[in-house]
């Protein structure tokens, strides 16, 4: 094995003798809590229980427990001979590294829930971003949170400060966000949602629609359960994207809702009989995500359409009817429309391991990239024929997207491997975006002949 993976050096900046010497001196001259406490987001919940309890509930606070990412990150570690280090614990666990409980995530298991995951102190207290990808944050390591508060009420618990980075409404906060959402490899740009923000109209439109805008909704609240302090905007800590969790979690059920509720409107549908072909036409545009649909992982993701066509009530076509436990790639469906990412390796072979990944083919859904509608950029829409054969315009026609976060030939490769469970691999959830349904017949259509 090459050495793919060198560990990234350290962007966590330690504290000098002098700055040291300043906090002890502080900690004996006021009562808040020591940087110690403000590492456990158990301290937090006291003031935030809200915002405890959304987190709680979040992958934020799952990501250092997932079995896959362990299962992924054990593989790794054994295929690269350790060379792979804290390439993936860096963003699943970074304040286990800070405070050296781990190297490379194998010894998760020992390690004190509060250093695991992306927890309350981590986000708080970054004061800059050096990079675009691979976690490059740079943490204060003091007793200051950062939030986006511009006149934040003094406490008795840590100071406060505002911060743009960390507020959903500047555009410096998608960089906080985005480049931890986006991961580079000596060998391909393997994730790549914050570039694919920093393209779409969502970066370029004004006001700049931010990561925090879509993932972070809010309402009037109080933001802490302290006295003085007034409702103002309180940004959820609910995260909500696409990936579930694989145990039991805190919230596990209302995490479940709220990605179904963001993933609902995601994806436009508009079916259409094209008289020219004979074939049922079905467009779908991205209309709700900020990047790519899907993102993230893609290469991991699988994104399909599912069509089914009927006349007098016996099926003529049909495409994308995959049961909850059958993997994609061994579906006898030469029509079936997939969107994801494509891995290979060096020897050009599908590849699911991404260590081994030397290139990638993608099958995306590109996000809009003006409001223009005179701009040819505008009709951002992709397409794809159905054919019918010798069958005749259908009656009726139903389409739906479906959407998986990890493919299941990942998990069997992985449960392979030994690495992973196989109960695991059943609890792999298959969603269906509702906002996406359309049900098509001539008559609620009218002519609905597709526009040449």
């Amino acid at each position: 094995m090459s050495a793919t993976y060198r560990p990234a050096p350290r962007r966590w900046r330690v504290p000098s003798i002098a700055l040291l010497v300043l906090m002890v001196a502080s900690c004996g001259s006021d009562n808040r809590l020591s940087r110690d406490e403000l590492l456990d987001p158990e301290t937090c919940k006291d003031c935030h229980p809200k915002h405890f309890e959304e987190w709680q509930s979040s992958m934020h606070a799952y990501a250092g427990d997932d079995p896959i990412f362990l299962a992924m990150n054990r593989r790794g570690q054994r295929e690269t001979n350790g060379e792979l280090g804290d390439f993936c614990v860096k963003c699943h666990a970074p304040m286990a590294l800070v405070e050296g409980a781990t190297t490379d995530g194998l010894n998760l298991d020992e390690v004190p829930q509060h250093l695991k995951g992306v927890t309350c102190y981590f986000c708080h207290n970054v004061t800059a971003v050096e990079d675009t990808h691979n976690n490059p944050l740079v943490l204060a390591n003091d007793r200051t949170l950062r939030a986006g508060i511009d006149d934040p009420l003094n406490n008795g618990a840590h100071a406060a400060r505002y911060s743009k980075l960390h507020d959903r409404d500047s555009p410096e906060s998608a960089a906080l966000c985005g480049s931890c959402h986006d991961i580079k490899t000596d060998a391909v740009h393997l994730e790549r949602t914050f570039a694919e923000w920093q393209d779409s109209v969502f970066q370029t439109f004004t006001p700049n629609q931010t990561c925090g805008n879509c993932h972070m909704n809010g309402s009037d609240d109080v933001v802490a359960d302290f006295d003085g302090v007034v409702p103002r905007r309180r940004h959820s800590h609910s995260f909500p994207a696409v990936d579930t969790a694989m145990i039991d979690w805190p919230g596990k059920d209302s995490q479940l809702q709220l990605i179904e509720r963001e993933l609902r409107d995601s994806v436009q549908t508009r079916v259409c009989y094209n008289p020219q072909t004979n074939a049922m036409d079905v467009t779908l545009t991205n209309i709700g995500a900020g990047h790519m649909f899907p993102s993230g992982a893609a290469q991991d993701r699988r994104v399909w359409v599912e069509i089914t066509a009927k006349n007098a009530d016996a099926i003529t076509l049909q495409s994308g009817v995959i049961a909850d436990d059958e993997r994609i790639d061994q579906v006898d469906d030469p029509l079936l429309w997939k969107m994801h990412d494509t891995g290979y390796n060096a020897d050009d072979e599908i590849e699911h391991m991404f260590w081994n990944i030397t290139r990638i083919e993608s099958e995306l859904l590109p996000p809009s990239v003006t409001f223009q509608p005179e701009d040819p950029r505008f009709d951002h829409s992709v397409s794809r024929g159905y054919p019918l054969g010798a069958n005749p315009r259908p009656d009726e026609v139903d389409v739906v997207v479906h959407m998986r976060a990890i493919d299941l030939a990942v998990i069997d490769d992985l449960i392979e491997s030994g690495d992973l469970d196989p109960i695991y691999r059943e609890r792999i959830k298959t969603f269906a975006l509702e906002g996406s349904r359309q049900h098509w017949t001539p008559a609620l259509a009218g002519q609905n002949l597709c526009v040449p």
